[in-house]
């Protein structure tokens, strides 16, 4: 899936603004300015789009994590993980909102999409080990919609 679509729907879900979304990503260590954010919120066909690239991806969801959670100042930053993954967006969704697995499996009846609690832990899984499955674009499609109809 196109960060720049995670992105759309991150702010919808948030209900946030260009400007709240640039601070967001300063949390994670991401300097951009409203103007950088817009274009990366805009549609592929619009005047000013930018593709998103991964590492501002990583970098505002390390932000959300923190901006939903708050900062340990005391533990240091998570390594960049590039490129960008549906899976890590998943995780890191699901740190930043502090879903549990019950949360996960109602977010995503929610949009109409039923997975068994093996079927979600595979998600999480580490790549390369005998039971991790890959998060596919319509998963995590449905499941952005289904948090924010959730967070609604």
């Amino acid at each position: 899936m196109l960060n720049n679509d995670v992105l759309r729907s991150l702010r919808y879900t948030l209900k946030a603004s260009d400007a709240q979304m640039a601070k967001i990503a300063a949390l994670g260590g991401c300097t951009v300015d409203e103007a950088e954010v817009r274009a990366w919120l805009s549609r592929e066909d619009e005047d000013g789009y930018v593709e998103c690239p991964d590492e501002a991806m990583a970098r505002f969801l390390d932000g959300l994590i923190y901006f939903k959670r708050g900062k340990d100042d005391s533990r240091p930053a998570p390594p960049l993980e590039l490129p960008v993954s549906n899976n890590q967006i998943l995780k890191k969704l699901r740190v930043a909102f502090e879903l549990r697995d019950e949360d996960l499996q109602a977010i995503l009846h929610a949009a109409d999409l039923q997975l068994s609690k093996s079927e979600l832990g595979a998600l999480f899984r580490k790549p390369g080990h005998s039971n991790y499955r890959v998060c596919g674009d319509q998963l995590l499609r449905n499941f952005l919609k289904g948090l924010s109809l959730r967070q609604g």
